[in-house]
């Protein structure tokens, strides 16, 4: 897996650790997730479009939770693009040589332009992310697109946006439930579609992704 300190992957690193069934998790990360476990085995990588010297880390995997991303505006265009696009194009075709067949549950986002024609950042790159992946066939797919995202967890908003957002969430959960979701909710439903195959569908944006039954 990737993105093991952010807001999602944290949460779906908790829920892998607490699997009985689950032998082994191996997370890539810049940083260290804060997590101790005797399964959790946690790789500390700066060079995320080179795998060449940890490929056998990705051979005989089952499952990827692929987490790794950025806000928009924290970055350069050019570096949110290598982040959304590069990264996971390298992550993705390492492990596609590797274990052919594993499932890939991949966090995009509300919007995503597979046309990739969209004037927003966002949108276009997410959209090409999700293309490649595709191209790929993985043994199973599944691309979620959540919209707003209310963390469970006190933290630091990445920006004015998401500080009104989380102050309004109450009343717009109230006025449109169904255009909103909680961090533990996404987590919960990549975590288990993943392990459970509980949806056949490829793209699950955030209303698909709340009628799961996890």
């Amino acid at each position: 897996m990737t993105g093991a300190t952010g807001m999602i992957g944290s949460l779906i690193l908790k829920n892998c650790l607490e699997d009985p069934s689950i032998r082994l998790v191996t997370s890539f990360s810049r940083n260290a997730s804060g997590f101790s476990h005797e399964k959790l085995r946690e790789i500390i990588h700066d060079d995320f479009e080179d795998y060449h010297n940890l490929e056998h880390y990705f051979r005989d995997q089952q499952i990827a939770f692929y987490c790794l991303g950025v806000y928009t505006g924290q970055v350069k265009e050019a570096e949110f693009k290598k982040i959304t696009v590069d990264f996971t194009g390298v992550f993705a075709e390492t492990l596609k040589r590797n274990s052919p067949d594993a499932t890939f549950c991949f966090l995009s986002g509300q919007g995503a332009d597979t046309r990739e024609k969209s004037r927003l950042s966002f949108a276009k790159y997410k959209g090409m992310a999700e293309n490649i992946l595709s191209r790929l066939k993985f043994g199973r797919l599944h691309i979620f697109r959540p919209a707003y995202i209310y963390p469970v967890k006190p933290r630091k908003e990445p920006n004015f946006g998401y500080r009104i957002m989380r102050w309004l969430y109450p009343a717009f959960k109230k006025i449109s439930p169904g255009s909103a979701i909680t961090s533990q909710q996404l987590a919960d439903a990549i975590f288990h579609l993943g392990m459970k195959d509980i949806s056949d569908k490829q793209v699950l944006e955030n209303a698909d992704i709340l009628d799961l039954e996890v």
